[in-house]
């Protein structure tokens, strides 16, 4: 399965994600072999942020894509007290600068604040003008927020996996009728996932290993974007190995009974 985005790029349904990469200096050599691993394996999409260890993920993932710019979707965000019309610049030029690199294929405003969805969405068209950005999107909007956003978005970046599966009830059926992918994070919900005690069995009978099996969940439906971390090259390689699989029905069937969906909508949940 491949994502596609309104405005056209086509990209893999599994991607990187970066939260609290960068974080530890020990772990800086293994944390960018794995990038550049999952960069080898399909993996495309790497997402990161300013407010990622302060800047260290953007600096990490800079080195890490160094002289492979063009084979990476690269998406970064702006905090929300950044997110004016002058701070939105000056948040991406810095973001820029971190990153090594002279464009995002996507920028998202990471959570809303206090400063008007159209305040910023005009900031983010005038850096999309320039070239600074060549996209936009959003992160852990609702569908209120959603209601109220101008029109040009590319996604909305939420938390979403077995056991966050609010967004289900509500706002995924509104990014399908509004032509957007939504974006998972923490869809291994930093792993704590993986220590159901069912979950291996339930693998192990699709081939697969647990986080393999929830990676798989999160992005069966073909219009959800999974950005998990991996923190070393063998991470990398199992996250991309998800890479095109399709669960069987009965598979689907255990994680619905194990994981009941929501009966009604729930407010968004955030990590």
């Amino acid at each position: 399965m491949s994502i596609r985005f309104p405005h056209g790029p086509v990209v893999p349904e599994i991607g990187i994600g970066t939260w609290f990469v960068g974080d530890a200096p020990a772990r800086r050599g293994d944390e960018i072999a794995a990038i550049r691993a999952g960069l080898d394996a399909g993996l495309t999409v790497v997402d990161t942020a300013e407010m990622y260890g302060d800047g260290r993920s953007e600096e990490l993932v800079g080195e890490a894509i160094r002289g492979r710019r063009d084979q990476v979707f690269l998406v970064s965000k702006v905090l929300p007290h950044n997110a004016a019309t002058a701070g939105v610049r000056r948040a991406v030029h810095g973001s820029l600068e971190r990153l090594g690199t002279d464009r995002l294929d996507l920028y998202l405003l990471h959570w809303r604040g206090g400063v008007p969805l159209d305040e910023t969405v005009a900031a983010f068209e005038r850096l999309v003008a320039d070239g600074d950005i060549l996209s936009w999107g959003v992160s852990n909007l609702d569908p209120d927020d959603m209601a109220e956003l101008p029109e040009g978005a590319a996604t909305d970046q939420v938390l979403y996996n077995p056991i966050r599966r609010g967004p289900e009830a509500d706002l995924l059926p509104l990014l399908r009728e509004l032509g957007m992918p939504a974006m998972a994070y923490s869809p291994l919900e930093q792993a704590r996932l993986l220590d159901d005690p069912g979950l291996a069995d339930l693998a192990a009978s699709a081939g697969l290993t647990p986080a393999q099996l929830v990676l798989a969940w999160v992005v069966r439906s073909g219009d959800v974007l999974a950005i998990p971390k991996a923190g070393s090259v063998a991470h990398a390689q199992e996250n991309a190995a998800v890479l095109g699989r399709v669960l069987p029905e009965d598979v689907l069937a255990e994680m619905d009974r194990r994981f009941p969906a929501p009966q009604h909508p729930v407010p968004l949940e955030m990590l």
